[in-house]
């Protein structure tokens, strides 16, 4: 790839020298401008590997020049050669200190302008090499990064769906309720990375029911007291399988399996937390976990309509869920019907590689008793 570089000088006679002579040896393609301001508009459209600049030109001198080419992207860091019969030390320092790389004689002498351009073109090709090599590398570790994000998610969907298929339902709880959490939270405008987070760790909420005995898990009739108490150990569980991770997205699934069950009014478990003491991530869980909870069929209950279930959740405003998380769930009613009543896409996908298996005909969680109105 030929050197490409900048020269910009007000004498017509002056820049077809330099380009004759940069591009003598074949090694250089030069682009050349009278004007330095439509220089300066050309190097915010094109990358160069040298530059060459006048110090007397009209509208722009030539160290205003070199301190405007040093703020655009891709010339911080490329030689540029500043061309004046007025070497003096106070322009030199001024050029030096706007970025200048080095001088050249206005009244060239050929030896110098020779080793002194040779000098200039191999600096710029090693630059841009440089910066090649920068750029691959940042895409490299941009590509891993962005790699080892899907398995992270791939992770915490198997996980949850390990957690679901102890169940004998055959629903799909976790995609319903990671969407429905999805919507909550942009709908509270939640920054994006939030909201693409929430959305991925909602399905962990439940996790901590591997640790709960199938007699009771699966159990079809109602729970005694003895076995409810049992069944609300799992948020704690649940935070205790997902803490101290190093994985944000495991970070954030802790706080929703702890905290999606307590209350606004601070009557829920297993810490008693009220208002904004529980984490926005499972303020938002509640809403979507509960509603999804109310509006299935599980082993003890037949599905409650979606307009009662919509009024369940108006009702307890302010005492079980937060208000803001409840109107914006509401806020997008027709989306949430589309998704209760099956109509919507099927699939929990993010980076476009997410496994759609993981989450297509997950069961549901059937012994969710405890978010019926009876004993919420």
């Amino acid at each position: 790839m030929l050197t490409q570089a900048l020269l910009v000088d007000d004498s017509r006679s002056v820049l077809n020298f330099l380009k004759r002579h940069i591009e003598a040896e074949g090694l250089v393609e030069a682009t050349t401008f009278l004007d330095p301001v439509e220089a300066v508009a050309c190097a915010r459209e094109r990358v160069f590997d040298l530059v060459l600049v006048d110090y007397e030109m009209p509208h722009m001198d030539g160290i205003s020049f070199i301190r405007t080419l040093r703020t655009l992207p891709g010339c911080t860091d490329i030689p540029i050669a500043m061309i004046t019969s007025r070497q003096t030390d106070d322009v030199k320092m001024q050029a030096l200190q706007a970025g200048a790389t080095d001088f050249l004689p206005k009244a060239p002498q050929s030896v110098e302008m020779t080793v002194r351009l040779r000098n200039l073109i191999q600096l710029g090709a090693a630059v841009r090499k440089l910066n090649d090599r920068a750029a691959h590398l940042a895409s490299e570790v941009a590509a891993a990064t962005r790699k080892l994000g899907e398995r992270e998610e791939e992770i915490i969907l198997r996980l949850a769906l390990a957690v679901e298929y102890r169940d004998n339902d055959t629903g799909e709880h976790t995609l319903r309720v990671a969407r429905y959490s999805r919507i909550i939270a942009e709908q509270l405008g939640l920054p994006a990375r939030l909201c693409r987070d929430i959305y991925l760790a909602a399905p962990l909420h439940d996790v901590g029911k591997v640790a709960i005995p199938d007699k009771i898990l699966l159990k079809p009739g109602r729970l005694t007291d003895d076995e409810m108490a049992v069944i609300r150990t799992h948020a704690m569980i649940g935070e205790r399988i997902l803490a101290d991770s190093s994985c944000e997205l495991i970070q954030l699934g802790a706080q929703i399996a702890a905290g999606h069950h307590e209350r606004w009014d601070g009557a829920g478990y297993p810490n008693g937390l009220k208002a904004g003491e529980i984490p926005v991530a499972a303020r938002v869980v509640a809403v979507a976990d509960v509603f999804d909870a109310l509006t299935t069929r599980r082993p003890y209950k037949e599905p409650m309509p979606l307009d009662a279930a919509r009024a369940y959740l108006v009702e307890n405003q302010g005492r079980q869920f937060d208000p803001a998380c409840v109107d914006a769930f509401l806020s997008r009613w027709n989306e949430v019907v589309a998704i209760a009543t099956g109509r919507a896409a099927p699939s929990l996908q993010t980076s476009g590689t997410a496994p759609e298996l993981i989450i297509l005909g997950a069961a549901g969680s059937p012994r969710d008793q405890d978010h019926t109105p009876e004993t919420v």
